[in-house]
């Protein structure tokens, strides 16, 4: 049995190397510019698809010229010069966090590089009026800028590969909705199950102050404004568990389409875009536009502002909203800008569909709980689609600044998440899985994924 702590000694240990201070230094500051790139890259994304919103606004026809063209750009350009940028960002992490992907081959799905034209490409997506988010793409962007640190800490730090790819990608949640205490949970839940005790507490730091560094930037302001829920009644356990169970069919069913879109089926529709993928991102791209000339441009892009514009209008959510319109939209809008292989994540447009089932249920019912109904439902279908309820239900509960629903959201979350795992596997690992199956089934030496995964779908 080990005696009692010394103090003094351990303080001696702690403020004695200066070696050892200077490499978390290096850490904290590269959980800034983590920080800092995550910031950029939001203004950036905002910045291009307000662009596109003007274009649309200006001349209706326009996205169905300007949205396939682009679209099949950002194909192209990924897929000749970036296929480790590809698809949504986080299942490229799982890739990289894995024990059985060799050092060397991190770079392929993880760098400094990749971060640069991760962010370059999501904004073209944006650009084109794509259903696409920029939060999970921030996972890669953040763990990218924090993989970069390891170069300059000295071999004795005890700061492995892995602990930086956690802190980064979690830190990249963190600065993207603006949710230090949602980073660490997803870093917990989906990332990592285990960090070394040593520097754990880093990690943490770290994670924290990429999220301050966000808050620094946009305030400390949530997401998506307050929730008014603070009564809540027994009349919420019907409507709120219908929400439930149809966000856990419709996100499972999201999910497992994704993966048929990375695996690649044997129809005719999945034989062409492995034939001519720029091509089929134009078709995809076309297909999209034409939701946006339907929809008035509600069911591309984020969905951040229609989903704002719900929560405002609580016991009126349907005058704002086409009943299940928007939500059928929404979703088959997300799911071809997935097939087409630009790089983008899922979800933003996993809140904002999750908001729209929330609301058409809260019409059909015409239930006096509407704001809840789409707290539910975002909460819900984020679960559903991503199967870490406990992530989902911080990231809502944070995001809409909803902390008197903590019960109903994880309720919410765990309801959706059960039903989902009935209809598909869970979405990230298993792309990671078929990555680490073509990264052991390519050429040695091949310095990129598989042309193929190269124009894999979001996560």
């Amino acid at each position: 049995m080990k005696g009692e702590p010394d103090f003094l000694q351990n303080l001696r240990d702690e403020m004695g190397g200066g070696r050892q201070w200077l490499d978390r230094a290096v850490v904290l500051v590269y959980a800034v510019l983590a920080g800092l790139a995550v910031v950029a890259f939001t203004l950036l994304a905002d910045g291009a698809f307000a662009l596109y919103s003007q274009l649309r606004s200006g001349w209706w026809w326009a996205p169905l010229v300007w949205t396939p063209a682009l679209t099949a750009l950002v194909v192209w350009a990924v897929r000749r010069w970036a296929p480790g940028a590809a698809g949504s960002g986080v299942p490229q992490v799982l890739t990289a966090l894995d024990s059985a992907t060799p050092l060397r081959e991190r770079s392929r799905f993880v760098s400094l590089r990749l971060s640069a034209v991760k962010i370059l490409a999501v904004s073209g997506g944006l650009l084109a009026g794509l259903s696409i988010g920029r939060q999970g793409p921030s996972v890669q962007v953040a763990a990218g800028v924090m993989l970069h640190a390891r170069r300059w800490l000295s071999p004795g730090s005890g700061i492995s590969h892995r602990e930086l790819l956690v802190a980064g990608g979690a830190a990249g949640i963190a600065a993207a909705f603006n949710t230090p205490l949602g980073g660490i949970v997803f870093a917990i839940e989906e990332l990592s199950r285990r960090l070394l005790d040593r520097s754990s507490g880093l990690m943490l730091a770290a994670i924290v102050i990429a999220g301050l560094v966000a808050v620094s930037a946009f305030g400390n302001l949530s997401y998506f404004g307050r929730v008014r829920a603070d009564v809540l009644t027994w009349g919420l356990l019907l409507p709120g568990a219908l929400v439930a169970v149809s966000c856990g069919l419709l996100g499972g069913l999201l999910s497992r389409l994704m993966l048929a879109s990375f695996t690649g089926l044997p129809d005719r529709f999945c034989a062409y875009r492995r034939k001519r993928p720029v091509t089929f991102a134009a078709i995809c791209g076309f297909a999209v536009a034409v939701i946006a000339v339907v929809s008035n441009g509600e069911a591309v892009g984020g969905g951040h502002e229609h989903t704002r514009a719900l929560l405002e209008q609580a016991g009126t959510a349907h005058a704002a909203h086409q009943p299940l319109v928007f939500t059928g939209l929404k979703f088959i809008a997300s799911w071809l800008s997935a097939w087409a292989g630009v790089p983008g994540g899922i979800f933003g447009p996993s809140l904002s569909i999750g908001a729209g089932v929330g609301a058409d249920i809260a019409w059909l019912l015409d239930s006096p709980h509407g704001m809840a109904l789409i707290a539910l439902g975002m909460c819900g279908f984020l679960a559903a689609v991503t199967q870490t309820p406990i992530t989902a239900m911080i990231i809502v509960m944070e995001m809409t600044d909803g902390h008197s629903m903590v019960l109903s959201l994880m309720a919410s979350a765990l309801l959706a998440s059960l039903v989902s795992r009935m209809i598909s596997r869970p979405l990230y690992s298993t792309m990671s899985q078929l990555m680490m199956r073509s990264m052991r089934e390519a050429p040695p030496g091949q310095a990129d994924p598989p042309k193929d995964e190269g124009s894999a779908p979001l996560r």
